[in-house]
């Protein structure tokens, strides 16, 4: 226990080893899924790249003329079955709004194999960069490669990697260039529940030009669609809003074990819809306070950031194992800090934990009820929070005199 408490098995020469063997499994898994396809279809039956079937069909269907149809569920399924060739095979209804529509179709422009190929490369390439700009070390790329999320994100052809491009890119730039920052934030209404924390964090550090390329960049994308579609697309998608909130995050049709918020771990654990509601909330509450607190605090900037990523997670009741990318950066960030101040009890094990807990989460939540990737998250939120306490940032209610142990830098951070 005192060894994992000081984390000081966590040593550069380990990480380097546990990231490579994990690159070298990526990619054999990776090889293998394409290897054992049968057209667009994997070895089990399934779409190769599964929820990526969803977003080049809508870009099919938006080329056809029938971009509207695409929040229609049984004639997207019909349009997916008729690609795979199959009326038995796994189909995912588009909840997305129509800024994400742009980019489908233009993936839809090219076959589905090479379109998913183009997808996932290019996204996980700029990440990579992003990745590589934010820590310039060679584990930063082997951790970012071989971290298990990489590796679910890829064979589910999800845009995780696009996500926390734009919101680890928004947060990179903020203090030093906030326009861009903001267009890029704001770029993240394609995906509007993970944005729920950039108003408030931006309203905070009063980053009056961050909100402005904010509004810019969305609004050009809200135009955009209106120019090529016109309304119908976003009133489709409007009224399809409260079927997907029924089946999807109510019902959890996705799968409890799958969906790791707060309000998914209740619904889990058999709590009804207004307990869920209600603890999400909480939670949404609570976490957005903490950054709003520990940005008018002045914490460090590697502090905040880390703790906005585990805040994207923990904010919304709709989010999944692929999307816990964000928290890649937020461990960067929680790695460059310990670098420069040291580590406290616990932190390095903990980071540990959360950089693998994706390749076990969905198992252990199916089997045990145990939500580990949640947990994941609020491990990375509480580094961040205690780390600000221990320099002096003063966070209500938690205003009494932390004691944590502080270690010396270890060869980690040499």
């Amino acid at each position: 226990m005192g060894i994992l408490a000081t984390g000081d098995w966590v040593t550069a020469e380990r990480l380097r080893r546990i990231a490579t063997i994990a690159c070298v499994i990526s990619l054999l898994c990776v090889i293998w899924l394409f290897a054992t396809s049968k057209g667009t279809l994997d070895v089990t039956g399934r779409p190769l790249g599964t929820d990526f079937s969803n977003v080049w069909t809508a870009g099919q269907m938006a080329l056809e003329g029938r971009a509207p149809l695409a929040w229609s569920w049984p004639d997207h399924f019909a349009v997916q079955r008729a690609l795979h060739g199959s009326q038995t095979v796994d189909v995912f209804g588009w909840h997305y709004p129509p800024p994400f529509l742009l980019l489908a179709a233009l993936l839809a422009t090219i076959p589905y194999v090479p379109a998913l190929i183009v997808w996932q490369v290019t996204t996980l390439g700029a990440f990579l960069t992003m990745m590589w700009r934010l820590m310039s070390r060679r584990e930063t790329i082997l951790l970012t490669l071989g971290a298990p999320v990489t590796l679910i994100c890829l064979t589910h052809g999800h845009n995780g990697f696009l996500t926390a491009l734009l919101l680890g890119g928004g947060l990179m730039l903020l203090d030093r260039r906030p326009f861009v920052a903001g267009l890029l934030f704001g770029c993240l209404i394609y995906k509007p529940q993970f944005a729920l924390i950039i108003p408030p964090l931006l309203l905070a550090a009063r980053s009056w030009r961050s909100i402005a390329g904010a509004c810019a960049s969305a609004g050009v994308l809200i135009a955009m669609t209106l120019l090529i579609w016109g309304v119908p697309v976003w009133q489709a998608f409007v009224d399809s809003l409260p079927l997907t909130r029924t089946v999807v995050i109510e019902q959890g049709a996705t799968g409890w074990h799958k969906i790791m918020s707060p309000f998914a771990a209740i619904r889990m654990w058999g709590g009804g819809i207004a307990l869920s509601y209600a603890f999400q909330l909480a939670v949404t509450a609570g976490i957005i306070a903490m950054v709003v607190i520990m940005t008018w605090r002045k914490a460090r900037p590697e502090l905040r950031n880390a703790l906005v990523c585990a805040a994207t997670i923990l904010s919304t009741p709709y989010v999944l194992d692929y999307d816990y990318v964000v928290l890649l950066p937020a461990l960067a960030w929680l790695w460059l800090h310990g670098r420069e101040h040291g580590y406290l009890s616990w932190d390095k094990t903990l980071m540990l934990f959360a950089w693998i807990a994706p390749l076990f989460a969905r198992a252990v939540a199916e089997l045990a009820f145990l939500p580990i990737g949640l947990l994941s998250a609020f491990i990375v939120a509480w580094i961040a929070i205690r780390r600000a306490m221990h320099q002096g940032i003063a966070i209500p209610p938690f205003t009494w005199r932390v004691w944590p142990v502080t270690y010396p830098a270890s060869r980690l951070a040499r």
